[in-house]
């Protein structure tokens, strides 16, 4: 058994290391980071334009500037990591003391690490083309948007000339504004949604100032090559996503970059018997960022997909200062009265999904997404048929992710968040 610590914190990632920082600036002292790459930062190595840190620092930061905001800090305050470390699993003790019993492989061999609290900070992976069973030939030249970021910035290999991405998430819209500059042509960017996935300003700086077309409602149907993509094949799709026959057109080209979405990296959640939303596919939390295990948190990507590293390190914070009050009273008794908060009409999913009314906070900060577009509509939120909060918007898309504050005294029973009619 190796030495005692009072957190761990699984990734190293932006979620990871706001969480580090802000748990050992609020006494904790026994901190341990266990990142599974060989350094610190998680994605934000391979993200190098800019846009990062604009609300957390004031500045705007290139991705792997944003991390290095972070290092210098974990640095500073003398915080330990291990890099090249994979956590394979986790166990809680059955006893009294709850303690969590950490299983970690790495260079050094095999260790087993006890800890008070752990906080899950994984972050996410992408879809493949296995996971979204696109049709047709097995060439070379397919990869997901992540991939090539990664052969293109880090490595600097070219990874194609002539290229079609599938998704408009943000990476693949940034990814074809990159691929451009480095003289590729991207021929265009297909969407199976009736809307973007990516924000607003990528669309805008990524594809309409490189003329890039942005096809909508359209899908890829197959892809053809024998030994590296020739072509593939792409239809327009009906209200069910149903490629429409007789639509198909061809694109000569010999890269295929996917851009399907992310998914919470949680595996390891699942094995401990953490509980899951079917809608988020990460971990179901209460207000201080607590899974159903006591003294196991979640936060940033791994527990619900963000748009901006600004939101995951605020998350982060949430996760970090509520751990470290279950250190400083792990077996202090919880007077608990737990209420659900449920997505409603035109909500995708809401975090957290669990709130305890007897919390001595002001006010209850809810994330979510919507379904569709919408605009001019309402934010209602009802609590036993009752509307005890109310928020206009002039536009809510699915790609961008919203928050909302309610004071907690009004909050009496399960919550419902809808759209709801004209909202101005």
């Amino acid at each position: 058994m190796e030495l005692e610590y009072d957190l761990i914190i699984v990734g190293g990632g932006s979620a990871g290391l706001a969480a580090a920082k802000t748990a050992k600036e609020n006494g904790i002292s026994k901190i341990l980071i266990l990142e599974r790459e060989k350094e610190l930062g998680g994605i934000l190595r391979q993200c190098i334009h800019n846009g990062f840190g604009i609300h957390k620092f004031k500045k705007e930061l290139t991705g792997p500037e944003y991390a290095q905001e972070y290092i210098n800090e974990i640095n500073r305050l003398g915080i330990n990591y291990k890099i090249d470390a994979t956590v394979i699993s986790m166990e809680i003790s059955p006893d009294e003391h709850s303690s969590k019993f950490v299983y970690v492989v790495s260079e050094e061999g095999y260790h087993v690490y006890e800890t008070k609290a752990v906080i899950l900070a994984m972050g996410c992976y992408e879809r493949t083309r296995g996971g979204i069973a696109i049709p047709g030939d097995r060439p070379a030249g397919v990869f997901t948007a992540g991939q090539a970021q990664t052969f293109i910035n880090m490595n600097g290999y070219m990874v194609g000339k002539e290229i079609v991405i599938l998704g408009s998430g943000d990476i693949g819209l940034i990814m074809a504004r990159r691929l451009t500059l480095e003289g590729a042509l991207v021929k265009a960017v297909v969407e199976l949604m009736p809307y973007s996935n990516g924000l607003n300003r990528n669309i805008v700086q990524c594809l309409e100032d490189f003329n890039i077309p942005l096809l909508l409602s359209h899908t890829v149907v197959r892809i053809n090559g024998k030994n590296r993509v020739e072509s593939v094949i792409i239809a327009k799709v009906d209200e069910n996503r149903n490629p429409i026959p007789g639509t198909e057109q061809e694109i000569i080209c010999d890269t295929l970059l996917i851009s399907a979405g992310l998914l919470p990296d949680n595996s390891l959640s699942k094995k401990l018997g953490i509980r899951i939303d079917s809608k988020t596919k990460g971990a179901v939390v209460n207000e201080k960022m607590e899974t159903n295990i006591k003294g196991i948190f979640a936060c940033g990507n791994v527990l619900h997909v963000h748009d901006l590293v600004d939101y995951v390190s605020t998350e982060a914070e949430i996760a970090a200062l509520s751990a470290a009050e279950y250190i400083k009273n792990q077996f202090k008794a919880e007077n608990e009265t737990i209420v659900h908060i449920e997505p409603g009409s035109g909500l995708i999913y809401a975090v957290p999904q669990n709130f305890n009314i007897n919390t001595e906070s002001k006010t209850l900060n809810i994330s979510f997404r919507v379904n569709n577009v919408y605009k001019d509509k309402k934010i209602s939120v009802k609590c036993q048929d009752k509307e005890i909060a109310g928020f206009k918007r002039s536009h809510l898309v699915p790609s961008e992710m919203e928050k909302i504050s309610i004071p907690t005294d009004l909050i009496k029973s399960n919550l419902i968040i809808s759209i709801e009619g004209d909202g101005l």
